[in-house]
């Protein structure tokens, strides 16, 4: 490998590192103990597909029992988990996570959205699951203030807009467990927090914000959430042709309420 490669392949590394290490508020940053080990985090961050990011991290755990990246290896496995839509897996290496660091509030609002968004009305264990995923998005909304950047290298507006985020994404899962629990005006509320904050907006949020103030006879704010969601371009087909049936529904309910 050239020394162009190794610099270039180090550079990745450290950026992809830096953003999981900006999901905790443990102020210590950790550090590979030999070569051998940090060979092992690179094949972790250059896996090409969930698999093989899960395979490299139980691997850096396996053989490296004592390393100090162990919690940002099982978020790793987690997040991998989540792009293969295996919720049940997703939340057992979160909390993993949580275990080797408490701190962690990305492995929490992981968590917490994976909870909110898998619990239905008439779940039995509904209240277990939704009371679950709103202490973990509060737990993460303590951590993030507290929350010091990775590298002091990070402007000090872009680390703010990070943690904007971040507590976006707490809000957002807050918003999913009122939706499930039908407290309109708290997940209008908490949708809109998530939309306001995000650096860059989910249309799909954007979409349950305009649902649930469509459920407090906010016709006008609904309506404008859904064109916000329409004219975004990065928007998903399908997102896009639910926000169209919704528009309609929308123009229906105000034409009838005159």
């Amino acid at each position: 490998m050239t020394r162009s490669i190794i610099t270039k392949a180090l550079l990745a590394l450290s950026m992809s590192l830096g953003l999981l290490l900006a999901q905790t508020a443990n102020p210590k940053v950790p550090v590979p103990k030999g070569q051998k080990e940090q060979e092992a985090i690179m094949a972790m961050f250059q896996a090409q597909d969930p698999d093989a990011r899960i395979a490299a991290a139980n691997n850096l755990i396996t053989k490296f029992s004592e390393t100090e990246f162990k919690a940002t290896a099982l978020y790793l496995a987690a997040f991998s988990y989540q792009q293969k839509n295996d919720a049940e897996n997703t939340i057992v290496f979160a909390e993993k996570c949580l275990e080797a660091d408490p701190k962690f509030f990305g492995a929490q609002i992981m968590i917490a959205s994976s909870l909110a968004s898998r619990t239905k009305e008439f779940d039995l264990d509904k209240e277990e699951k939704l009371g679950r995923s709103e202490k973990m998005a509060k737990a993460a909304l303590e951590l993030i203030p507290s929350a010091t950047k990775p590298n002091p290298q990070i402007p000090d507006e872009q680390w703010n807009g990070m943690k904007k985020d971040f507590m976006a994404q707490a809000h957002e899962a807050l918003g999913l467990a009122a939706l499930v629990r039908k407290k309109y005006d708290s997940c209008a509320e908490e949708f809109k927090f998530s939309v306001d904050n995000s650096a860059t907006p989910d249309p799909a949020v954007m979409l349950r914000l305009a649902s649930c103030e469509i459920k407090i006879n906010k016709l006008d704010d609904a309506l404008a959430m859904v064109d916000k969601a329409l004219a975004d371009p990065n928007a998903h087909p399908q997102v896009k042709s639910a926000a169209t049936q919704l528009k309609m529904d929308i123009n229906k309910a105000k034409a009838a309420a005159k």
